[in-house]
């Protein structure tokens, strides 16, 4: 990726958030609760951003109040485009498409997985593998019923506590962090 491109994403991104939350009145936006958009994506010519929405709160549990905000926002984008080109001083602003984000709610369903198989380990007598060695960062707790079913019985032990030294096993300090793109830039 482009640095300029990179750049653009970022600035786009916190000067749609405060549109969205200045100019945008439509009712469905505002039922939806707390709107954050959590990122940008230009395509290579930077002539369409994708604008991935997060909707927080009590209006955003609910699927149709969150679509119904998503199209509320598509409606707007036109109108949204002009100003976020003049902010960022672009000759020819993108075209916007809102979309729902779901990452967060993936996320969360990934843990309530790894608490429940925790919880189902601790119930059978046994130590959960993940949890202890490798900490609550959701990716690396993830890969870690992979490693120790790649490595035989006898090396199970060493390869659950993410022992460096193991053939095939990152640093779990090597993996991004998941909750990074997730920064609220735009509350409403």
């Amino acid at each position: 990726m482009s640095q300029r491109k990179a750049k653009v994403e970022h600035a786009l991104r916190d000067v749609l958030a405060d549109l969205v939350r200045r100019e945008v009145r439509d009712p469905r936006v505002a039922r939806a609760g707390l709107l954050s958009i959590t990122r940008v994506e230009l395509n290579v010519d930077m002539s369409v951003a994708n604008v991935y929405v997060a909707i927080i709160g009590p209006g955003g549990t609910s699927a149709a109040n969150a679509e119904a905000a998503v199209a509320a926002l598509g409606r707007a984008a036109r109108f949204l485009r002009g100003p976020a080109g003049r902010a960022l001083n672009l000759a020819h602003p993108p075209e916007l498409r809102f979309m729902l984000d779901r990452s967060a709610e993936m996320q969360e369903r990934i843990r309530n997985v790894l608490r429940e198989d925790d919880a189902k380990a601790r119930a059978a007598g046994r130590e959960p593998q993940a949890a202890g060695a490798l900490g609550t960062d959701p990716a690396v707790v993830a890969l870690a019923p992979a490693r120790a079913g790649e490595e035989g019985d006898s090396e199970g032990a060493e390869g659950d506590d993410g022992d460096a030294g193991s053939e095939g096993s990152d640093s779990p300090d090597a993996l991004p962090d998941p909750e990074a793109p997730q920064t609220v830039t735009g509350d409403r």
